[in-house]
């Protein structure tokens, strides 16, 4: 019998709660119907994310998302009992299919993702959405997520000439082939590439971004290398989508991930996300 989101969810609290009492390690990560779920003592619920919402073609900025979106199955190939561990399989429509493990540790977890066209043709799988939903974490309402600033927002973080900017960013745009929402496009990636919401001017430093607690105690930001873009939607979600770029035949790729639930120290983000992504290192302030 296939679970429900909402049965799926309440499981997940239950097992965070004996986890707590049992004294494990405090991040756990469950999968099921395309949603991932991070549960543990130090999240104000669990954190919910559509792994993966799409693959996307490129040439999508000002188009049809219907005609952006690449197909896909997903299966998982195993799961941890103790939750610290997923791996799932993905199939585009195309024939790429796509690797990714999961790993939960004390405060993050790791994505390790490979991609591979075992095909004769190129595949035009140029970035994939992992769909963070922050309401929960943030305290926030989902009743005005489709408004122009969202509440949510303000809780909402990117990093900006260096350093730490809160939503909403200044000037923010309010036009696009859909509206609201608003969308960062770091200098490497084509402008014309990227989520079909309304496109900031303003550039990110680097792609990590994230959101803070409803009491300001805890940040929950997420990372990848290499990625498309920022954005952030219309589901009280915060996006780090990461690149893929395409695929030649027989090409493989990887990419790798984070998530980061910490306490709010911002220096100390910064420091490990360095760490984590010296790629993206000089993206930070002195």
């Amino acid at each position: 019998m296939m679970m429900t989101k909402t049965t799926y969810l309440a499981l997940c609290t239950f097992l965070m709660l004996l986890n707590t009492l049992a004294g494990e390690a405090p991040i756990r990560v469950g999968w099921t119907n395309r949603f991932l779920t991070i549960s543990g003592p130090a999240l104000p619920g669990v954190v919910l994310i559509n792994y993966l919402e799409a693959y996307c073609r490129p040439g999508s900025t000002d188009r049809d998302w219907s005609q952006t979106v690449i197909p896909h199955k997903s299966v998982l190939k195993s799961q941890s009992e103790d939750g610290t561990r997923i791996v799932i399989q993905d199939t585009l429509e195309d024939g790429v299919i796509v690797d990714h493990t999961i790993a939960a540790s004390d405060d993050t977890v790791t994505f390790q993702v490979t991609a591979r066209n075992p095909t004769e043709r190129e595949s035009l799988a140029h970035w994939a959405q992992p769909c963070m939903r922050v309401d929960k974490f943030t305290g926030s309402s989902t009743s005005d997520t489709r408004a122009l600033y969202p509440a949510y927002i303000k809780k909402c973080f990117l990093f900006v000439d260096g350093k730490m900017k809160r939503l909403p960013t200044e000037p923010w745009a309010d036009k696009a082939r859909y509206i609201p929402g608003q969308v960062y496009c770091p200098t490497p990636v084509d402008r014309n590439d990227v989520n079909p919401r309304p496109l900031s001017i303003v550039v990110p430093s680097n792609g990590l971004c994230g959101c803070f607690s409803a009491d300001e105690k805890k940040i929950l930001a997420v990372a990848w290398e290499p990625y498309q873009e920022i954005f952030q939607g219309v589901i009280a979600c915060m996006h780090n989508d990461f690149r893929i770029g395409g695929l030649k035949p027989g090409e493989t790729k990887s990419v790798r991930g984070k998530i980061y639930i910490m306490d709010a120290d911002i220096g100390k983000l910064t420091r490990r996300f360095a760490s984590d992504f010296p790629e993206q290192a000089a993206g930070l302030g002195k």
